[in-house]
């Protein structure tokens, strides 16, 4: 037997939460380094996967099998392919990070809010590698607890607001697709393997309803317009760390939802309702960025900025070519990177003076250099500066538009200019100018660990800018076999 390599990448970042739960709040110190050895262990467990994956396969791989529900022929299904890959070592990365972040921030149940993030994690990690249908529900559904008390516990003076409105809305959607699923489980004969999902027969009505259910779901997570008012108010009320997770991770489930279930399982719905998709993809993109122009609190700001370059991942995918769904799937990578760092850069902020609000900052970079610098590449790399991350998904998914439609690609482009007007007058008001008020004038530059984070990050950020060819090996078979299960007429079934 292989070892079961994905049961490490899942179990470990869990049952080293548990420990440090175990330890409670009386030992907080110990509490802090037990988290960074298991978030640690999660990423040194999750490094194999990138040497031993086989980049001219399109199988997945490392696949382990057990039964689990017999009764109902659940099973412990898992594999990955390439985005799978690139998703579960963004999401070990950031989980470290987190931690090294909040280590001298959090002063009140620390060792709860370690373990929040670390089980959180192994969960997020399950949703990656889950080739069963109903164990990737489980996976998918249980990662709304943790962040549910990390952004209720730990948050704003909103928090339980935003807490609930953020559970209720990802749940509500959810419980749509569970209905699509069990109704898959009997069109495949009483099986719950995505494999057997991916070639049922289905008429043309049958999918329309399936794939609307799936986009409820994934829609609210990812989160497309208009069903993303839960997103701004989740990122402001949420910890600098909640808000990290949730831009960098948390959305790119829905993303993948749409890719590992709606594509291969409905594929002539995809193609049926691809316009709208798209339709609601350029509305993100370009009044969102508005949006974004009008912020007065820089988390706000930034979380409406995710929504709309979010709007490039779901562009992306419904074209349905190579080059666009690479594209979206870079994009997601990118965002996790630059949208992390963002919100880490407000954190790095508001530790020393408690405020978001644009207003009450001014003339930083006279007190805080270093950061101003860093904060300047973030903000340059946000609004899609060649040579950076967060160029690279989003020239890919405008070359593949524009092959379809000169005008779509015209709208989503406009994100170059938009972009670059909410970040960059943001980081002008705040940033540049004489020190504002005697709040600005005590201001410290970054420490070291707050140095170690967000160089890491800008290390991440332009090594993808520069080199994106390794994450493009490791997409290229699995792009090609998704788009290849997502043939309309494939397992179109004629008749009502």
């Amino acid at each position: 037997m292989e070892f079961p390599i994905l049961s490490f990448v899942i179990w470990v970042p869990i049952i080293a939460g548990l420990a440090v739960l175990v330890l409670g709040d009386t030992r907080a110190r110990s509490a802090r380094v037990l988290a960074l050895v298991g978030a640690l262990a999660g990423l040194l467990v999750a490094l194999p996967l990138w040497t031993a994956y086989d980049r001219a396969s399109a199988d997945f791989q490392f696949v382990e099998f057990a039964p689990w529900i017999e009764t109902f022929n659940v099973n412990y299904h898992l594999g990955i392919d390439g985005m799978s890959l690139l998703l579960i070592l963004l999401n070990c990365l950031t989980t470290v990070l987190v931690v090294i972040a909040g280590w001298e921030v959090i002063k009140e149940r620390v060792s709860q809010y370690m373990a929040s993030f670390l089980i959180l994690s192994g969960l997020m990690n399950g949703v990656f590698c889950a080739l069963d249908a109903l164990l990737f529900y489980v996976f998918f559904e249980a990662t709304l607890i943790p962040m549910f008390i990390i952004i209720g516990v730990w948050g704003g003076p909103n928090r339980v607001y935003a807490a609930v409105k953020f559970f209720l809305y990802t749940l509500m959607g959810s419980l749509l697709s569970l209905v699509a699923l069990i109704y898959l489980f009997k069109a495949a004969g009483n099986s719950f393997s995505l494999f057997d999902f991916y070639d049922v027969q289905l008429t043309l009505y049958a999918q329309v309803l399936i794939f609307i259910a799936f986009m409820v779901a994934f829609a609210v997570k990812v989160p497309m317009w208009p069903v993303h008012t839960w997103l701004p108010d989740a990122h402001v009320e949420a910890p600098t760390g909640g808000s990290v997770v949730l831009a960098a991770i948390m959305l790119k489930l829905g993303g993948y939802g749409f890719l590992r279930l709606s594509l291969p399982i409905v594929p002539d719905a995809s193609h049926e309702l691809a316009g709208f998709v798209i339709a609601l993809s350029l509305i993100a993109i370009v009044y969102i960025g508005l949006v974004a122009l009008v912020q007065a609190d820089m988390k706000k700001l930034i979380a409406y900025s995710s929504i709309s370059h979010m709007g490039f991942v779901t562009l992306g995918i419904f074209i349905f070519s190579a080059q666009g769904v690479e594209g979206a799937i870079l994009q997601m990578i990118s965002h996790g990177f630059i949208s992390g760092a963002m919100f880490l850069c407000v954190g790095v902020m508001y530790d020393r003076m408690h405020s978001r609000l644009i207003a009450d900052y001014g003339g930083v970079a006279n007190k805080m250099p270093v950061f101003a610098a860093l904060f300047m590449f973030f903000a340059m790399a946000n609004s899609g500066l060649p040579g950076t991350s967060g160029f690279v998904g989003e020239w890919l998914v405008i070359l593949a538009t524009i092959k379809v439609n000169f005008w779509w690609a015209a709208l989503a482009a406009s994100t170059l200019i938009f972009g670059a007007a909410y970040t960059l007058w943001m980081y002008k008001r705040v940033v540049f100018g004489a020190v504002a008020n005697a709040h600005v004038a005590e201001l410290t530059d970054v420490n070291a660990r707050e140095m170690l984070v967000l160089g890491v990050l800008a290390a991440a950020v332009l090594a993808m800018g520069l080199w994106p060819a390794p994450l493009g090996e490791v997409l290229h078979e699995s792009v090609n076999e998704i788009l290849r299960l997502a043939a309309p007429g494939r397992k179109l079934l004629i008749g009502l």
